[in-house]
């Protein structure tokens, strides 16, 4: 279990924000996440994340369902129920077209579902730490990790010039894990 502290910061409005997050990179500090309670255009390069290759993964995907598609029908009608239907060969690719359409669009939506959940970690029972009750609500947050380099003091002080309204330190479990919200986890157990 890693268990890391982090500087919260949040603003009221996305136009003090975006040149926050910009300043807070410009200046070498490592941004955790930015929970917005709507989609901003340009914070994903404002932040440094690189492009998703969700688009890679369904290609692969897809690929998959075609491959599998003309594998089976091509195994049924050649090789464990090959029937002579009028004349027509064994392997007649415009009749196998709609079902292997089909196969590519189902593997790829299902697998590009499931890869963006694992991506995300979106899971039954996922228990993830929130940085704050109106994070997605009617607050932008910005969630700083505290390395080694880092100055708790000198970090608060550069978001509340930056525009953070409310700025704390919270002491979290990084990764995603099994648990459950009724009940309120230790992060330290004594003894």
């Amino acid at each position: 279990m890693a268990i890391k502290k982090f500087i919260v910061g949040s603003f009221d409005d996305e136009k003090v924000l975006f040149p926050a997050v910009k300043k807070v990179r410009k200046a070498g500090y490592k941004i955790h996440d930015v929970y917005t309670p709507f989609p901003i255009h340009g914070l994903d390069t404002a932040m440094g994340l690189r492009d998703t290759s969700l688009h890679t993964a369904g290609f692969i995907y897809g690929i998959t369902g075609t491959t599998t598609a003309l594998t089976f029908m091509s195994w049924v009608f050649n090789k464990d129920w090959p029937l002579n239907i009028g004349g027509k060969p064994h392997f007649p690719l415009p009749a196998f077209i709609p079902i292997t359409f089909e196969l590519t669009v189902l593997f790829s939506a299902v697998g590009m579902v499931l890869t963006f959940c694992y991506l995300c970690q979106l899971a039954p029972f996922v228990k993830k730490h929130h940085f704050h009750a109106r994070a997605t609500d009617d607050l932008f947050v910005m969630v700083l990790e505290v390395t080694g380099k880092t100055n708790e003091e000198e970090t608060k002080a550069f978001l509340a010039a930056a525009g953070a309204k409310e700025i704390n330190v919270q002491v979290a479990e990084a990764d995603w894990w099994l648990g459950r919200y009724d009940k309120e986890e230790k992060l330290f157990a004594n003894g």
